[in-house]
């Protein structure tokens, strides 16, 4: 084969120049859709586990005015309990007013009252609270079931042994004398029972019984 010629050279170098500059931008293109699609997902939102209502419930303002329970009451005999509206009221909060609407059974015991006095007993209770905020009354109203206690009746008194008199409303005299096992009781208009200086006294001498006490035969 003979010697290529000038015009060849030029010719062979000049398409391997074009081939390598192809090349070259085939590479830049690629580069640069891989950098888009980095860049994309960089940008994409990420995910979160906080929901829209938890969102909405931290922004949710607590009540202005929030009516709590009355509690059990306990009275003694026949007394009475007093009660009143219970509630509490967020700052800047003005109240017009509390009252109290009480039912027994289908008797209304109390309407619009700022307190009431209840026997033992069961009863339904509505507290009524109006109240002012931002210039703008507002009422928020709650019925309860409320349960008014009879206190247990005490059925004895403790005594130091060395007063003769029982308390009144306690007769029955409890003597313990000689062993914890001679426990015995007196009541009155027997031998023994105006001399007796009693440890315990007691409503009835049934109560006497059930505290470990028999009877005394004088």
């Amino acid at each position: 084969m003979g010697p290529i010629s000038a015009h060849a050279r030029s010719t062979f170098h000049g398409e391997k120049l074009n081939k390598l500059v192809q090349r070259s931008l085939a590479v830049i293109a690629s580069g640069a859709l891989v950098f888009s699609g980095v860049s994309a997902a960089t940008a994409a939102p990420l995910p979160t586990s906080i929901s829209s209502a938890s969102i909405v419930a931290a922004k949710k303002k607590a009540p202005a005015v929030t009516i709590k329970k009355i509690g059990t009451k306990t009275v003694k005999g026949s007394a009475k309990a007093t009660i009143r509206p219970s509630y509490s009221k967020a700052k800047n909060v003005k109240i017009k007013s509390a009252l109290l609407k009480v039912v027994k059974g289908k008797k209304t015991v109390a309407s619009k009252k700022k307190s009431v006095k209840l026997a033992a007993g069961t009863y339904k209770v509505t507290t009524t609270v109006k109240y002012q905020l931002k210039g703008k009354t507002s009422t928020v109203q709650k019925t309860q079931t409320l349960l008014v206690k009879k206190a247990a009746a005490k059925r004895s008194v403790k005594m130091s042994g060395k007063a003769k008199n029982c308390p009144a409303g306690y007769p029955v005299k409890g003597n313990r004398t000689g062993s914890q096992k001679e426990w015995k009781y007196h009541v009155k208009g027997q031998r023994f029972y105006n001399i007796t200086k009693p440890e315990e006294c007691f409503k009835t001498a049934a109560d006497a019984r059930k505290a470990g006490y028999r009877a005394s035969k004088l």
